[in-house]
């Protein structure tokens, strides 16, 4: 927690100085409060007003917390007509999200017709948000709010800028909306929003008693007329700090007109760009005083230090110090006028400049710049003492009604102000690529001899090289079979058999045998289980059909089948089998359900397993007769994520089985066909698949171990609200997780697919119980680092090992059908605000960043000693075509 010491004197700089220039409260870098509600975006920015629901959220919401507006996947714009915030509500932006003001000039329009129009008066327009009369309301978040100055108004043919521009020329007003304005209000904070593109001003304060803007970006174009960054009117206890400001007009403009003076003012620590510079005025007549502005960099603003007024509006400005301020390319590095648009009518309210005072102020070039200092009258002079003022060249110095003290500009400096690393760039908006391209040289190392060479603990794998490619499985036309299964034809028990799984079971037994055991099977159905723990022999299953279809392997297991069920469907199935395969029964028949792990068809343990040309299938719902009877979007209750649980049912689980190998077999399910697991995940194992098909609608090829798919087809279907094709939860310490080379991800074409969002993969936040990522809406909620997962409302722990399933998958030289996401196909794991949600991690940067900001610092709180660099690859895609 960064603290500005506002109670430190600095008058001691000055002999002799009396003003006390500051905020007078004690301010801490702001904390984003808990979220009472979170809503999504849209994938688009036109042809709606979420107004409406954002404010029935800002309405309910209880004092001390936030309606969060969020991204999830490509789901981030909302737009709005004018919002109103109420006492102690926190409006937060999220990370990647962006809250656009609407282009429809009626929606501000204050009753006379007059928004999107010039006339004499202006002000026609209502502000996008509006803060009156509240105390401890806020606006905040990584994200962005974009008043869209430059866009054509609905219904007109110009932009809010061009008509302000067009007011100019022809001497009248523009009715344009500000971006935010607050008003008679107390302790309101503005922290880390980037503000863009206002109509008109940004941030405009009137009789304000408490605001604080730290973090703040402010970003639109240096030719949009009238676009102030932050007007504090008639306001105290003001502090600006650690922001940064480009805009069109004044940067910062102080001001005080008929409703009061303002003071107690701090800028500290900020970075000014495009713009006019940091101002006071032009109106002054409510008086303002006790302004302290340190640590300031403007680089290439028009004017630098900057008090404006004239007798129409004039009035006391005193007790100003500006303290170690870096110009850079400024016109008018120090500008101060009492006849700034002077009306050729003179005024009463006489401009009054006193008690102004300028420390370690340094000015660098291009060019010489300007040096303004005129008074108003030999009776109302200009007060200025100067230190270490020092404006580069020979500047031209405009002068007059002026008492200056102290050092003169240019004298020898007693102490130097170094500016060379005061000039930060302008902080780039945090937008990366969706789509996380591997360059040519990252790619080759997902050829498949490097990436299946690694096996062994997770974090230090030896090399043992494989090349399944070599294998007899996919070399030779026909294998030699030493059993075979037809139920059609008379068994023996030995080596023929009628079941897949008596033959399995025979082959554990044949202790004899110690090279490969070939199985063939005869075209058909199977409806049954077959179980493969370790043998002595490793076992190849062959389908004699012309293609994979022709031998099918099938049952209909679930996550939610219960030990009972499963007893009275295959207790005579497993009643004579060898004593392993009985021990996987055993292990799920009395339980109350059998979990996805127990839903496998076939369910591989054994190394050096393979199959080829045949189907395996789990049938659970595949004729789609049960509801999903699941919800989405912001009408999901209870934290759900936007899914509710849906049956897992996995066709094959390759369960801690090092070099097991698929060859032109086809698995169909539907969420979670193909379940790649090791065993503890302290280990990694390695799976092939070669030219085989893989069919399903939801995370339906998931784990944490190596498998490469080499010219292989992944099918998603349709009819729920999203598919994601992949759901690994690799350790990031592993070397690998999945690799796709020379596929082609399909998708489903027929009517049931019109509803459903198709991502390439969302990362399996494996074992998690609580989240600390997102903005969960549950009071005292917390999740801290811990030795198990767990989550008794509203506190739960994690372990350092669930942080660390982060989930990598790379696909390249692959075919991406129409169906795939374009903008955003790596999905997050469960949208923010449920116990579920991760962002999408696309490498090891990604991972430590999100956790700081999560609070989990990885080197203070994991023991990582540093970030690995080059980063680490979780997601990548490389020289893919769309089809």
């Amino acid at each position: 927690m960064r603290r500005l010491p506002l109670a430190l004197a600095l008058a001691g700089l000055f002999a002799g100085a009396t003003a006390q220039a500051q905020d007078s409260r004690q301010v801490e870098e702001p904390t984003i409060p808990r979220a009472c509600a979170l809503l999504f975006g849209e994938s688009t920015n036109t042809g709606r007003d979420d107004a409406a629901r954002i404010q029935a959220a800002i309405d309910k919401c209880a004092p001390g917390r936030a309606v969060v507006l969020a991204a999830s996947n490509d789901k981030r714009s909302f737009v709005s007509g004018p919002l109103v915030l109420k006492s102690g509500v926190t409006l937060v932006v999220d990370a990647g999200a962006t809250l656009y003001a609407s282009t429809d000039p009626r929606l501000f329009d204050r009753g006379a017709g007059t928004c999107g129009t010039n006339d004499a008066a202006g002000r026609g327009c209502r502000p996008l948000i509006t803060a009156e009369n509240t105390r401890g309301s806020g606006i905040m978040g990584p994200g962005s709010i974009d008043g869209q100055g430059g866009q054509t108004m609905a219904g007109k043919n110009e932009s809010w800028w061009q008509i302000a521009r067009r007011a100019q020329k022809e001497k009248t007003r523009q009715n344009v909306p500000r971006l935010i304005q607050v008003d008679r209000s107390q302790d309101f904070t503005m922290y880390g929003i980037l503000l863009r593109n206002s109509p008109n001003f940004h941030v405009t304060l009137n009789g304000v008693d408490g605001f604080t803007a730290w973090g703040v970006r402010i970003d639109t174009p240096h030719d949009a007329r009238n676009t102030d960054g932050i007007d504090p009117i008639s306001s105290r206890n003001v502090t600006i700090a650690h922001s940064w400001i480009r805009t069109g007009d004044d940067n910062v403009a102080i001001k005080a007109g008929n409703s009061g003076p303002t003071e107690n003012i701090s800028l500290l620590h900020n970075h000014f760009y495009s713009g006019h510079g940091m101002s006071i005025g032009s109106e002054t007549n409510g008086g303002v005083r006790k302004v302290l502005v340190d640590d300031l960099s403007m680089d290439g603003t028009t004017s630098g230090l900057r008090i404006k007024s004239n007798d129409t509006r004039g009035g006391s400005v005193s007790g100003i110090l500006y303290h170690d301020v870096c110009l850079r390319g400024v016109k008018a590095p120090i500008d101060i006028s009492s006849h700034y648009e002077q009306a050729a009518t003179p005024g009463t309210l006489v401009p009054s400049y006193t008690d102004i005072r300028m420390e370690r102020v340094r000015s660098v070039g291009p060019g010489p710049g300007r040096v303004i200092l005129q008074g108003y009258d030999d009776a109302h002079p200009l007060q200025l003492a100067l230190g270490d003022v020092t404006v580069e060249g020979q500047p031209n110095i405009m002068m007059g009604h002026a008492r200056l003290s102290g050092t003169p500009i240019n004298a020898p400096r007693s102490a130097n102000i170094e500016c060379s690393e005061k000039f930060p760039a302008f902080p780039a908006e945090a937008l990366r690529d969706p789509r996380p391209r591997l360059t040519p040289e990252q790619a080759k190392a997902y050829d498949y001899r490097e990436v299946l060479k690694y096996v062994g603990p997770v974090g230090a794998e030896r090399v043992e090289p494989w090349d399944p490619l070599a294998d007899p499985l996919v070399t030779q036309a026909r294998l030699a079979a030493d059993y075979t299964v037809d139920p059609r034809a008379p068994a023996d028990g030995v080596t023929r058999f009628s079941t897949v799984q008596a033959a399995v079971s025979h082959a554990l037994l044949d202790t004899a045998r110690k090279q490969r055991i070939v199985i063939r099977l005869a075209p058909g159905n199977y409806d049954e289980l077959v179980y493969v723990p370790p043998g002595s022999a490793p076992i190849t299953l062959v389908g004699d059909g012309p293609d994979p279809r022709a031998t099918r392997i099938r049952a209909g297991l679930d996550a939610s089948t219960s030990g009972a069920t499963y007893r009275q469907r295959y207790a005579a199935q497993f009643a004579q089998a060898a004593p392993a395969i009985r021990a996987i029964y055993d292990s799920l028949k009395d339980l109350p359900a059998l979990g996805t792990y127990g839903s496998s068809t076939v369910w591989v343990q054994a190394d050096g397993f393979q199959a080829r040309n045949l189907t395996i299938e789990n049938t659970f719902n595949r004729d789609g007769a049960m509801s999903h009877n699941e919800c989405s979007g912001d009408n999901c209750p209870d934290n759900t994520g936007g899914s509710r649980v849906h049956h897992q049912a996995v066709a094959l689980r390759v369960d801690g089985a090092d070099r097991v190998q698929f060859e032109q077999v086809a698995l169909l399910g539907l969420q979670d066909t193909l379940f790649l697991n090791s065993k503890d995940g302290s280990a990694t194992v390695r799976s092939f698949f070669h030219k085989s098909y893989v069919e399903g609608d939801v995370d339906f090829i998931f784990g944490d171990t190596i498998a490469y798919f080499q010219d292989c087809e992944v099918k998603q279907i349709g009819g729920r609200p999203a598919s994601y094709a992949l759901a690994p939860d690799t350790s990031r310490r592993a070397r690998y997780g999945f690799v796709f080379n020379g596929c082609r991800f399909s998708g489903d074409t027929s009517a049931r697919a019109r509803d459903t969002q198709f991502y390439f993969a969302r990362q399996w936040f494996h074992n998690q119980r609580c989240t600390p990522y997102g903005n969960p809406p549950v009071d005292g909620y917390s999740c801290s680092l811990g030795e198990v997962d767990v989550y008794q409302a509203p506190k739960g722990t994690i372990r350092k090992r669930t942080l660390e399933a982060v989930g990598k998958a790379v696909i390249l030289n692959s075919r991406i059908g129409a169906h795939i996401v374009k903008s955003h196909p790596w999905s997050e794991w469960n949208r923010n605000g449920t116990l579920a949600h991760r962002p999408a991690q696309f490498d090891s940067n990604d991972w430590w960043d999100n956790l700081r900001r999560a609070g989990f610092d990885p080197a203070a709180k994991l023991g990582e000693t540093a970030r690995p660099a080059p980063a680490d690859i979780y997601l990548g895609e490389y020289n893919n075509t769309n089809e």
